[in-house]
C-alpha cells in the first residue's frame, strides 16, 4: 500500500470528478466483503473512467474490490482492506454479434442471460453454464473462471475467449487476443487474467466464440447403490463413441447415487444416442429425466450459510474415491454431506457443518486424502469464522513465486482485491501475492 494517502474526504471529491457525482454513493451492509463494509461504491461508464479510478487508487493506497453483480464475492479469503467497490453495472452492452464468424464482443458488466437472450436472435449461443446465469456477468464469469457441466463438451471458459480487454492498476488499458478463431502464437494474456479473481486488472470486454443453438436437448439418469458402481459406469461412457453435452454424479449418501447424461442434437440422433447408451449402461437401467438435474450444483448454494461448500479436482477415474473420502470425513465429523461431480474429475461437494470446528476439520481432512491423489481442494464458500481458520486456496508448491512476481508486476501497490488470492493466508510470513 502506498504510505502517502491521500486525505479520504480529498480521494471521494476527486473521484466524484471522474464519474460525477451520481455514481459513487456511501458503501451499506449490501456491499459488505466476508464482514468488511467499503466505504463508497463507485460506478463508472467505460474502460477509460475504470483507468483513470485506478490510476487514482493505486496512487492513494485505496484497495479496490471489482464487482458485477456481486454473485461470487465471497469466494477467496477475506480481503485485507476494502476501501471501494468498483461496479461493471455500466458496462453492460452487447457490442458485436458477427454471427456469420459466429463470434461475439460483449462488455463485462453484460450477464449472462442478457447475452444469451441477443445471441438467440441468430441461433446461436455461448457455450457456458455459470451459476447464478441471470445476475452473473461476464466479468465475474471470467474473473473466477466458472466452468459448468458444458465444459466436457465444448470445453471451459478459457477455450472461449477470443480476447479480452483489461484495464490495469496503473490506468493502461491493454487489449489481448482478437475477434478471430485462429490467432497470433504468443505469450497469452487473455488466459492469465482468467481466473485471476480480479486481482490483476478489471476486464471490461471479451470476445467469445460462439456454437449453433441445438435443435433438442434430452437427459437421462440412473441410481446406482455404490460409488465404485457408478464411476465404472461414468467411464465406460467416456470411454463409449457416445457424443454427449453433460455427464455427471450426484451423491447424498455413499448407497445412493444417480449418474446424469444429456444428449444434444436433431431428435433422430437424439434417439439413436440412446439406443447406444443401453448397450453401454447394461444392469443400469437410464430412463428419461428433467433437464433440471444439471442445476444440481447451484443448487448447492441454496440455503447454505452454514455450510462449507468446495471445489475438489480428482482424475475422473478417481470420482469415486473421492465420494468414499467425502462420506467418511462427514461421518467421522457427523456431519451431512452432498456431492456433484462433472466427468472431467471437477466436483463440488458440501459439507453442512454448524460447528465452525467441524467445517475446518472436514476441510482440512479432505484436502489431506485428496493431496494423496494428487488432487486438490478450494473452499468456495464458507461462513467468515471458517475461512479465517483455514487455507481456502491450498498450497500452490512451486508456482507461487511466479504468481507472486505477476502480481507485482501487474500490481505493485496491492490496489486490487488485496489478500482475496493464493498465498495470502501465510500469516507469520506476510507475504501476499494478491
Amino acid at each position: 500500500m502506498n504510505e502517502n494517502q491521500y486525505p479520504i474526504e480529498v480521494a471521494w471529491t476527486d473521484l466524484e470528478a471522474i464519474v460525477g457525482r451520481e455514481y459513487i454513493w456511501p458503501g451499506c451492509s449490501r456491499d459488505m466483503i466476508d464482514g468488511l463494509q467499503p466505504a463508497k461504491v463507485i460506478a463508472p461508464a467505460d474502460a477509460q473512467e475504470i483507468a483513470k479510478v485506478l490510476q487514482y487508487c493505486s496512487s492513494a493506497g485505496l484497495a479496490v474490490i471489482p464487482r458485477g453483480s456481486g454473485t461470487k464475492l465471497d469466494w477467496g479469503n477475506r480481503p485485507q482492506k476494502a476501501d471501494l467497490v468498483l461496479s461493471t453495472e455500466r458496462l453492460n452492452r452487447v457490442i458485436e454479434h458477427a454471427w456469420g464468424d459466429m463470434t461475439t464482443t460483449v462488455e463485462g458488466g453484460c450477464t449472462i442471460a442478457s447475452l444469451q437472450h441477443t445471441l438467440k436472435e441468430h441461433g446461436q449461443f455461448l457455450a457456458a453454464d455459470p451459476l447464478w446465469p441471470e445476475r452473473a456477468t461476464i466479468g465475474g464469469l471470467l474473473a473466477t473462471a466458472d466452468n459448468g457441466t458444458l465444459r466436457l463438451r465444448y470445453g471451459g471458459v478459457r477455450d472461449l475467449v477470443l480476447g479480452v480487454e483489461v484495464v490495469l492498476p496503473d490506468g493502461n488499458v491493454i487489449k489481448a487476443g482478437g475477434k478471430v478463431v485462429k490467432n497470433v502464437a504468443g505469450y497469452d494474456l487473455t488466459k492469465l487474467v482468467i481466473g485471476s479473481l480480479g486481482t490483476l486488472g478489471v476486464i471490461t470486454k471479451a470476445t467469445f466464440r460462439l456454437h449453433p443453438i441445438p435443435v433438442a436437448t434430452a437427459t437421462y439418469s440412473t441410481s446406482l447403490s455404490s460409488t465404485a458402481d457408478a464411476t465404472e459406469l461414468v467411464l465406460a461412457i467416456l470411454n463409449s463413441q457416445l457424443v454427449y453435452t453433460g455427464l455427471q454424479l450426484r451423491a447424498n449418501t455413499p448407497q445412493q447415487i444417480a449418474v446424469d447424461i444429456r444428449f444434444e442434437g436433431i431428435l433422430e440422433s437424439l434417439q439413436d444416442q440412446c439406443a447406444k447408451l443401453s448397450k453401454v449402461a447394461g444392469d443400469a437401467p437410464f430412463v428419461q429425466a428433467s433437464n433440471d438435474v444439471w442445476k444440481a450444483r447451484q443448487e448447492m448454494f441454496s440455503h447454505a450459510e452454514h455450510s462449507v461448500i468446495c471445489k475438489c479436482s480428482v482424475l475422473p477415474a478417481q470420482v469415486g474415491l473421492l465420494c468414499e473420502a467425502v462420506f467418511a470425513r462427514a461421518q467421522s465429523a457427523t456431519v451431512t454431506a452432498i456431492v456433484v461431480a462433472q466427468a472431467t474429475g471437477v466436483a463440488d461437494v458440501r459439507f453442512n457443518a454448524a460447528r465452525v470446528l467441524s467445517g475446518v476439520d472436514v476441510s482440512n481432512g479432505l484436502r489431506a486424502e485428496l493431496d494423496q491423489l494428487d488432487g486438490t481442494l478450494v473452499v468456495k464458500q464458507c461462513p467468515i469464522a471458517v475461512k479465517e481458520a483455514l487455507d481456502v486456496w491450498g498450497a500452490v508448491k512451486d508456482a507461487l513465486p511466479v504468481m507472486q512476481q505477476i502480481k507485482e508486476k501487474f500490481d505493485p501497490a496491492r490496489t486490487l482485491n488485496p489478500g482475496r488470492f493464493v498465498g495470502a493466508y501465510d500469516r507469520r510470513s506476510g507475504r501476499n501475492p494478491s
